[in-house]
């Protein structure tokens, strides 16, 4: 693919990672950090406020190691659903466990905070990569995993 045609795609799947995490997991975040962490509405919010910031530049990267992972998932459900758990909780869980650590999560709320965002992503694993792939899609781009999305082609 010429030069001039990869850029503005690029961009586009950088638009699309990006609003795709920071809608979905913002909401995820909420009700883990203050209904299992324990978090008062004060350390949600700076948490939700420091994990946008941080999703600008890590959801790129996810969606391209999501896109890389998923190549070795065949069509079945249940394939499916272990490879994108797998990429989940792999690239996340240590993110988000810092994420809650620097918002003031600690000792044990840091300890339940970040297994219960593992637990979640365990099992929202397939439900956000369902939703990537629809966000992808409202941008007009393919569905991870498909050469034109990912960078080692």
């Amino acid at each position: 693919m010429p030069q001039r045609l990869q850029q503005p795609m690029r961009r586009t799947a950088f638009f699309a990672d990006t609003t795709a995490l920071i809608l979905f997991f913002t909401a995820t975040g909420i009700i883990n950090e203050r209904f299992i962490a324990g978090m008062t509405w004060d350390q949600v919010l700076h948490a939700r406020l420091l994990g946008a910031c941080l999703m600008i530049p890590v959801a790129r990267p996810y969606g391209i190691w999501r896109d890389w992972l998923m190549k070795r998932a065949s069509q079945s459900r249940v394939s499916l659903v272990l490879w994108d758990s797998i990429a989940l909780v792999s690239f996340q869980v240590p993110i988000y466990a810092a994420i809650i650590a620097f918002s003031g999560a600690s000792g044990g709320g840091l300890v339940r905070g970040t297994l219960g965002a593992a637990l979640i992503m365990l099992f929202l694993g397939r439900p956000y990569g369902a939703f990537l792939n629809g966000v992808r899609k409202l941008f007009g781009l393919p569905p991870g995993g498909d050469k034109p999305m990912s960078l080692n082609s």
